[in-house]
């Protein structure tokens, strides 16, 4: 499918020239009237088709720059190119405040309109992760403990001080950095991420202050990096406790001074970019490991905030579900499902979700592409049956069964759903690998009954027999 350029404008027949046009570059045209109609598509099911919006910066019902204030407010992240008649500067330097991507003049050149259009979205693409803030976050009843956590996000938003945002993995830390950039005075502005655990050792300068052209081999043409990408916005360090000890110290530099070293450059470059930071391990056992500067972590945790883990949330887990499901059904649109069963709420809000938020989303998200019928059932979610028995065959086992049990397996039924989900690593094991341990575990505490190891875990014998043979589990 087309990428879809959304036009707005009060003109039919400028709206039927730029649907020409961008048909000609070979992107979807789709248009509205005004700005009320344009914000009903933004916030509609069909704003996740919409790459690039064209907005007439005056109309009757509601101006441009209201739409984009409105889009700030909202957290829309698409990216807007506002057409205007009036070639002068003015009205170019209101609506690029306004966090207009780029501007267009009344009548626009086609080759005018391919290399803007083009370039938002490019910039679309790379932008990492570009999620909204989830609407659980939005909820002014949120339950404890995320209540109180959101309460601090929103009082750190006011101001520019750094923030330290720390969970586990998958608890939703950009989520809520991104909370804190909506809810304060930079919403509209850059929000750039890295993932600090995944830059090479060796580009890791590079890519956060950027460098001159010819700066080393491969430097064919210069490069801003990060942190000049995040000027006057929002810069988020994911994993910051892996950064390398060289990058810490200018890190350091750019937290105190506001100045960045691009790599062979002959003077530093003043940036103003707010910096939050996330991590899933004790920076501050780091930094008595020795790994992890004692002044840049002070510098970093001026403010604190502690995710808790989806296990400790369990009252939030049923809203994320319906969330996650409402999300997938629209971009998913083969698949029937519409639903969950009261049964299927239950099984979800009893599971530990070692993977947290991030699991729980992608396991909706399987349910759905494989869903035959519109209610959701714990057929639909056979690994968390089988996880959930599994557990309560531990529970009931005794000690000395424990002891005999056989070592060759990857998991036996001893110990805690972690053990089971993940490896000795602690990395989260496939699905398929969880699943035909727990089917050898039930038909260990079931002598191989098939009718009674089938209605344990929730499935039926056909689907018990098929899953047998293609996990070749020969029985007990």
């Amino acid at each position: 499918m087309a990428r879809q350029v959304l036009v707005v404008d009060d003109d039919p027949i400028q709206r039927r020239l730029l649907d020409a046009q961008i048909s000609r570059i070979g992107l979807q045209p789709i248009h509205c009237d005004g700005g009320r109609a344009a914000l009903d598509v933004l916030t509609g099911p069909k704003a996740r088709d919409v790459a690039v919006v064209v907005l007439d910066l005056l109309m009757p019902d509601k101006s441009g720059t209201e739409v984009m204030a409105e889009m700030r407010r909202r957290s829309i992240e698409i990216p807007v190119v506002v057409q205007t008649a009036k070639d002068s500067v003015e009205t170019v330097v209101a609506a690029m405040r306004s966090g207009a991507f780029d501007f267009i003049v009344k009548p626009v050149s086609p080759d005018r309109l391919r290399t803007v259009l083009t370039n938002a979205i490019r910039m679309l693409e790379t932008r990492p992760n570009p999620m909204r803030v989830p609407d659980n976050l939005r909820q002014t009843n949120l339950p404890e403990p995320m209540a109180s956590v959101i309460a601090s996000a929103a009082k750190a938003a006011k101001s520019a001080i750094p923030v330290l945002i720390s969970g586990e993995t998958g608890v939703g830390k950009e989520c809520i950095a991104r909370a804190i950039q909506t809810w304060g005075p930079r919403a509209g502005k850059p929000f750039v991420t890295i993932n600090c655990g995944a830059l090479p050792s060796d580009l890791v300068e590079s890519i956060l202050f950027g460098h001159v052209k010819g700066a080393f081999t491969d430097a064919a043409k210069e490069h801003v990096g990060k942190f000049r990408e995040a000027d006057t916005g929002t810069l988020f360090l994911d994993e910051v406790g892996e950064l390398s000890p060289s990058a810490q110290v200018k890190l350091l530099r750019v937290i105190q001074e506001g100045l960045v070293d691009p790599v062979g450059a002959d003077s530093p470059v003043k940036v103003d970019v707010r910096i939050l930071s996330a991590t899933n391990q004790s920076l501050l056992a780091a930094v008595s490991q020795g790994r992890f500067r004692k002044d840049l972590y002070y510098r970093l945790n001026a403010f604190e905030l502690s995710v808790p883990p989806l296990r400790q949330r369990r009252a939030e887990i049923a809203s994320l579900a319906k969330e996650f499901l409402q999300r997938f059904t629209e971009s998913e649109s083969q698949s029937p499902a519409r639903r969950f069963s009261s049964a299927t709420v239950d099984l979800l809000e009893r599971f530990d979700w070692p993977g947290n938020i991030r699991q729980l989303e992608n396991v909706v998200h399987r349910a759905v592409v494989l869903a035959e019928t519109e209610t959701l059932q714990p057929s639909d979610f056979g690994a968390l049956v089988l996880a959930n028995e599994a557990r309560q065959v531990a529970e009931l086992r005794s000690p000395a069964d424990q002891q005999l049990a056989e070592p060759s397996r990857q998991f036996s039924g001893q110990g805690s759903t972690s053990d089971l989900i993940r490896d000795g690593r602690g990395e989260l094991r496939k699905l398929d690998e969880i699943e035909a341990d727990i089917i050898r575990i039930a038909l260990d505490q079931y002598n191989g009954h098939m009718s009674e190891v089938a209605r344990r875990l929730g499935i039926g014998r056909s689907t018990l027999y098929r899953k047998l043979r293609e996990y070749e589990i020969t029985g007990p």
